[in-house]
């Protein structure tokens, strides 16, 4: 009786446990859906590339913040060809003149299955080459991509100074 006690126990905690990150994953997919329609409404023509590109990945709440040493973090979902196919985690860290904290959302943009697959199998990290633009109406208009890559930001609040290096890594996990 006993193990069944524990037993039933243990089957309770993790499908608490299961349903917390389920809970987790929809609210980053809600958030990225939302992030999505803010980089359109600030600049519609990102549809063609949402709309050509292989894939993407959306980080919609990126937060980051430094003195000297700085840092952020942030959870993304990855689409290949407009389907749903995963998520990801990017991470930073920089050096130099640093001081403040802000928010914004990303998207990288795949050119093709290759740039894509590099994402996919944990192999690309974003280093003092790759720049992101940031996002205003037309921002996308003459973009182009480096290694089959594109990026883009938009500032969601705060105030950051720096003159820094650094680089992005990324880790990604199937659906």
């Amino acid at each position: 009786m006993k193990n069944l006690s524990i037993f039933l126990l243990f089957l309770f905690i993790s499908s608490f446990a299961n349903g917390q990150s389920i809970k987790k994953l929809d609210k980053i997919t809600k958030d990225a859906n939302e992030a999505k329609a803010a980089f359109l409404e600030t600049d519609p023509h990102l549809q063609t590339l949402f709309e050509s590109s292989h894939g993407y990945v959306i980080f919609p709440n990126i937060g980051k913040g430094g003195l000297g040493v700085g840092g952020a973090t942030g959870n993304g979902v990855v689409w290949e060809k407009g389907q749903l196919v995963g998520y990801a985690k990017m991470t930073q860290l920089t050096l130099g003149f640093q001081a403040g904290g802000q928010g914004y959302s990303e998207v990288i943009f795949f050119q093709n299955k290759e740039a894509f697959d590099r994402f996919t199998s944990n192999k690309i990290e974003f280093g003092a080459e790759v720049s992101a633009v940031a996002i205003k109406p037309q921002a996308s208009v003459g973009a182009k991509y480096l290694n089959g890559v594109l990026v883009f930001t938009q500032s969601k609040g705060g105030l950051m100074y720096e003159a820094s290096l650094g680089g992005q890594k990324f880790s990604y996990t199937a659906k």
